[in-house]
């Protein structure tokens, strides 16, 4: 269990986290989301002990990060994959990581293996790509073999098969009953692993939900077919809904739920060929949630933002 207590943090006069208060629990993926400066990694950083709060808690199982003895038993985290000494080898880096927290040396090779190193384990980390940094960071997370992981970015510099790989091991995960939190950027990775999400900005809560919720609250109106699409439109416009027509001849109505407008068409005598609810993706989702929030804004070519 994670569990983060009106946690402020400031860095002189800026204030990174602002009363930020959420839990992330087992048995499921938590995506954490924000804009670039929402304050995920500040966040994240306090949860691991690498900086202390102005007030609030980050807490992992109930205690802070500094007071757990062994640590890695009980959390494991991927912050920075660069952050590994180039001159060793990915078998002596989790060797000596092992006897730092009383791990037994077979975990080693068992998570090597686990996530696909077993076969370069001893050349050194200088001569890794970025995706086999990614790799042995995740094997030092796993390493503890511990009940919460925390992962920020980890599918970066991967292939495609690394990604779907990933995507599924934290799936396992947290099938196999482990808090997972995941922070990413990429909201198509997003919506295929996470089954809740925790959004941040400017250092405070935005939202503590599902994707379902999320994408369903942010949803575009209702798509319906119609072989006599020009009387319907007519008839759910004078019922006040918003109706414009899409290409092809469907309508799009908002303002309107599914069942009033199958009502509506069956006491007229209209067929309906499809009435479909249109949620949102998650990136627009986002977007929308977030416009407020983010520091940095392009301009679109047309002027717009």
């Amino acid at each position: 269990m994670i569990e983060v207590r009106e946690l402020t943090k400031r860095y002189g006069s800026a204030t990174a986290v602002d009363r930020l208060s959420f839990e992330v629990g087992p048995g499921r993926v938590t995506g954490f989301l924000g804009p670039n400066g929402a304050g995920k990694s500040t966040t994240m950083r306090a949860l691991l002990g690498l900086c202390a709060p102005a007030s609030g808690a980050a807490l992992v199982d109930g205690r802070p990060y500094a007071s757990l003895r062994r640590p890695m038993t009980r959390v494991g985290a991927l912050l920075d994959a660069s952050a590994v000494h180039g001159g060793r080898t990915a078998l002596n880096h989790l060797r000596w990581l092992a006897r730092t927290n009383g791990i037994a040396q077979a975990r080693v090779p068992a998570v090597l293996e686990q996530v696909g190193l077993a076969g370069v384990a001893r050349r050194r980390v200088a001569g890794y790509s970025l995706g086999m940094r990614q790799r042995l960071g995740i094997a030092a997370a796993l390493l503890g073999d511990p009940g919460v992981l925390i992962f920020d970015e980890p599918v970066n510099g991967l292939d495609p098969d690394g990604i779907r790989w990933i995507r599924g091991l934290m799936r396992d995960l947290a099938a196999g009953g482990r808090t997972v939190l995941l922070s990413s950027h990429l909201m198509s990775e997003m919506e295929l692993t996470a089954d809740r999400l925790v959004i941040i900005g400017r250092g405070r809560l935005i939202a503590d939900t599902s994707v379902a919720e999320l994408t369903a609250r942010h949803g575009r109106g209702v798509l319906v077919r119609s072989p006599r699409a020009d009387e319907l439109a007519g008839m759910l416009a004078e019922a006040g809904a918003g109706v414009t027509a899409d290409p092809g001849g469907a309508l799009s109505v908002t303002g309107m739920e599914v069942d009033r407008i199958g009502d509506l068409a069956a006491r007229n005598g209209i067929a309906l060929y499809e009435v479909t609810p249109r949620g949102a993706g998650l990136e627009e989702a986002y977007m929308e949630l977030t416009a407020d929030s983010a520091e940095h804004r392009a301009i679109t070519e047309g002027g717009g933002r």
